[in-house]
């Protein structure tokens, strides 16, 4: 198992990037809550990992911090819940509004989430309850990193193409970047307030 990566930020097209760690570049799918803490291309950044191993793939998600890694291995423990599905819950929400909602009995919060059903809303619900002290602890002992994501080279497409890969419908996704892009805006940027405004 890879517990972390410490490397040169090489590329980033969300949701995935690319990490060269002493000359091997590893590709990782991260949630947006990550990519906004992401520093500029080149430089050093250090993520927390899972890996998930298919038939077919082997694939290396990757977070800025241990309670995301940790609410994402609870995620996929959840029926139903698979890790696309988890990164999206985790590109949609930060962890302590996603608490909130499952502490709140919010399954409209959830149901927002592009992917989140009714029922496996309330699955959530029941299944992470039990959960949240621990969690709670844990997301309150991590803090995130301060650097700032840096400029994407073409911020409307790839924004679009994250939002596909995070569930989201092509010209769902191309109107709600449509409606907030501008030219002084990254793909990181983008993201942030197009997930905000369907969440709300």
């Amino acid at each position: 198992m890879i517990g972390f990566l410490r490397g040169k930020l090489i590329h980033k097209a969300p949701p995935q990037l690319l990490l060269d760690v002493h000359g091997v570049g590893y590709e990782v799918e991260a949630p947006m809550n990550t990519f906004y803490d992401l520093p500029a291309l080149g430089e050093e950044v250090k993520l927390h990992t899972h890996l998930v191993v298919r038939e077919d793939a082997h694939i290396l998600f990757g977070f800025a911090t241990e309670s995301e890694r940790m609410l994402f291995r609870t995620l996929i423990k959840v029926n139903g819940v698979g890790p696309k599905l988890a990164l999206t819950i985790l590109s949609g929400q930060s962890t302590e509004e996603f608490y909130r909602c499952v502490h709140d009995n919010d399954v409209k919060g959830l149901v927002r989430l592009p992917g989140v059903g009714q029922k496996t809303a309330e699955r959530l619900i029941i299944e992470m309850r039990g959960r949240l002290p621990e969690l709670n602890k844990l997301s309150a002992s991590n803090d995130r990193p301060s650097s700032l994501p840096g400029s994407a080279a073409s911020p409307k497409q790839e924004a679009i193409s994250a939002l596909c890969a995070l569930g989201y419908k092509p010209p769902d996704a191309a109107r709600m970047v449509q409606s907030i892009a501008t030219e002084d805006k990254s793909c990181e940027d983008i993201i942030r307030l197009a997930l905000r405004g369907a969440v709300k």
